[in-house]
């Protein structure tokens, strides 16, 4: 009993430690802030890291309405937001609520000493009630485990198309990420080639985005491999199996738009059980996992099914936590 009075007596001890500085992160800050609970999001990098990441000149599928938390409104005069617009919307939360959240700051290990989270970071320790993850799935990519692929001219995060300005870009993947990396930059001057395991592009490709790529396509401005995939990557071109065979063209970098994961070493790591499927336990009346005081909210929750939350039907999960919490 006194070793737990001493961790509810530290000084860094809250109702709530929210991990992940997302949206979805920012909305059970929210939430908690509205219940009247202490709570603090811990964040290892920029505040809503993965948008910052995300391509310079990317549009959202969502309209701003759908991604609006806190019942702040999200203004466009875009029928769809861009990154820019997104990050700085998010930012304008934070500041209105005057979000408590450490930013730049790594969670190195979670354990629980008996009805008390202990939680050390990069930079401090702190203990609390419950946990709540929202780390969302976009820190672990999914890699091809091919030959070269650790080449510094090979990235898994596309950022702005002027850097890859009359280069030979070779872009892997047929998604929005995929598609939006290869019509950019084949317009920044590139020489686009793209590699399609399956025989055609994404079914969830924008809409407004699908008859420009296909164009592409279609006339030969953009190389479309289908039926394909990169064997092997080397300092001045790649190997690529093609239904006609091997071939091997000149390249200067390649995009690997292979899809991401949520990284379940670390949810492992906090007792949370994952079965084959790698979709985390978890109870979808609460959010509440296998660990009693431990929630996953947001993306994260959806395991390798990437596709199946988003920051609109995912908000809801703030307010189950925080009532489950506080009721």
């Amino acid at each position: 009993m006194t070793n737990k009075k001493n961790l509810l007596e530290n000084q860094n001890h809250y109702d709530i430690l929210i991990i992940g500085a997302g949206p979805i992160g920012m909305a059970c800050a929210i939430e908690a802030q509205k219940a009247g609970l202490s709570y603090l999001i811990i964040e290892k990098g920029a505040l809503v890291n993965s948008l910052f990441n995300y391509p310079v000149f990317m549009t959202f599928f969502s309209t701003s309405q759908k991604l609006e938390i806190g019942g702040v409104p999200f203004v466009t005069i875009n029928p769809k937001p861009n990154r820019n617009e997104a990050v700085e919307y998010y930012r304008r939360v934070a500041e209105t609520f005057n979000l408590n959240i450490n930013l730049f700051e790594t969670v190195k290990q979670v354990t629980k000493n008996e009805d008390i989270f202990e939680l050390s970071t990069s930079k401090a320790s702190y203990t609390s009630n419950n946990v709540i993850v929202a780390t969302g799935f976009y820190d672990v990519p999914l890699l091809m485990n091919v030959p070269g692929e650790e080449l510094p001219k090979v990235t898994h995060y596309y950022k702005d198309p002027h850097l890859y300005a009359f280069q030979n870009v070779v872009v892997v993947g047929a998604n929005n990420s995929g598609v939006d990396a290869a019509l950019e930059t084949y317009r920044k001057g590139a020489n686009v080639t793209m590699v399609i395991r399956s025989g055609e592009l994404g079914p969830n490709v924008k809409y407004w985005v699908r008859p420009d790529i296909e164009n592409r396509i279609k006339e030969g401005s953009i190389s479309a491999h289908f039926n394909s995939e990169l064997l092997e990557i080397r300092e001045n071109e790649v190997d690529i199996r093609t239904p006609d065979g091997i071939k091997t063209i000149s390249n200067d970098f390649v995009i690997a738009m292979t899809g991401y994961q949520p990284d379940f070493a670390m949810l492992r790591k906090f007792g949370i059980e994952l079965p084959e499927s790698l979709c985390p336990a978890y109870n979808d009346e609460t959010m509440e996992t296998n660990v009693k005081g431990l929630y996953l909210a947001g993306v994260v929750c959806g395991g390798l099914d990437t596709h199946k939350l988003f920051i609109e039907n995912s908000r809801v999960h703030a307010e189950m936590i925080v009532k489950n919490i506080s009721g």
